[in-house]
């Protein structure tokens, strides 16, 4: 995930795109209008097949609402160096947390590893031991019809 500013960036950028689309809309759409004194036929322009106005006008609704709660979101000039750290100690503590939690993971992970592997130890061995009983037997038996 990107640090907010460029998220502030990213969302200017996609603004400035849905300007750049409407504006290319309304002159798709547009009626032409009459310079001086000469009159162009009227042609019958398409009408969008959509509503791009409402589209366009809900796009950067959003995305000014978008850009208001990243701006929002920023660390202010307001903020004071005793607030500044004691956030710091906040993560600090919240970071110390989720290191604990992680060693408590990984030693609980450790220890089924080893079970693992010491079923996997014991299901080797019994087949081995399984294997010879088995020559064992067609011994015996080759020994028997003889």
């Amino acid at each position: 995930m990107a640090d907010r500013v460029t998220q502030l960036q990213d969302k200017l950028h996609e603004q400035a795109e849905h300007f750049c689309n409407s504006v290319g809309i309304l002159q798709q759409f547009a009626t032409p209008s009459s310079i001086s004194a000469v009159n162009r036929p009227k042609s019958q322009d398409p009408q969008p097949e959509e509503d791009y106005p409402k589209l366009f006008a809900s796009l950067i609704a959003r995305c000014a609402k978008d850009i208001d709660t990243l701006i929002d979101s920023l660390p202010s000039d307001e903020s004071t160096l005793e607030l500044q750290i004691e956030s710091l100690r906040e993560l600090e503590e919240e970071n110390n947390r989720a290191a604990d939690q992680l060693e408590e993971i990984v030693q609980h992970g450790e220890r089924l590893l080893e079970k693992i592997q010491s079923a996997l130890a014991d299901i080797a061995q019994t087949q081995l031991e399984a294997r010879k009983l088995d020559k064992r037997d067609l011994n015996n038996c080759d020994i028997d019809l003889n």
